[in-house]
């Protein structure tokens, strides 16, 4: 009985992990992980390279020490890891429309004409009645 059991919740284990939902869950989760550190590094860059320089400039030391401070630092956090997150995405798209448009310019598709030719040769039999 016990053996059964056991059978049988393997094969539901097995049978929950092969359903794809999972695994692409998974490979979500490690590319998003991935994604992720790249987003932070830009967002170090971007805060050091110009976001440090403008605060000394306007004589701030740290905006922690301010009463709602952890919350500004959050706010702008938030806003600069958008803005990174916006620009990849946009830069993604743009490629993708370059892609897109290299196919368009490419011409007809090979198969269709091909199809198309068949077609016309089929129709041309019927009418000879070949």
């Amino acid at each position: 009985m016990a053996r059964r059991a056991a059978a049988s919740f393997l094969s539901d284990f097995k049978d929950f992990i092969n359903k794809g939902n999972v695994v692409d869950l998974a490979v979500a989760v490690v590319i998003g992980g991935a994604f992720g550190k790249v987003v932070d590094a830009i967002v170090s860059l971007v805060m050091t390279s110009l976001l440090e320089p403008a605060l000394k400039a306007a004589q701030v030391e740290a905006i922690n020490a301010w009463p709602a401070g952890a919350v500004i630092v959050a706010l702008i956090n938030f806003l600069v890891i958008a803005f990174v997150v916006f620009l990849i995405v946009r830069a993604i798209e743009a490629m993708k429309r370059q892609e897109e448009a290299r196919a368009a310019d490419a011409g007809p598709d090979p198969q269709a004409e091909l199809a198309a030719a068949a077609n016309r040769l089929a129709e041309a039999l019927e009418r000879r009645g070949l």
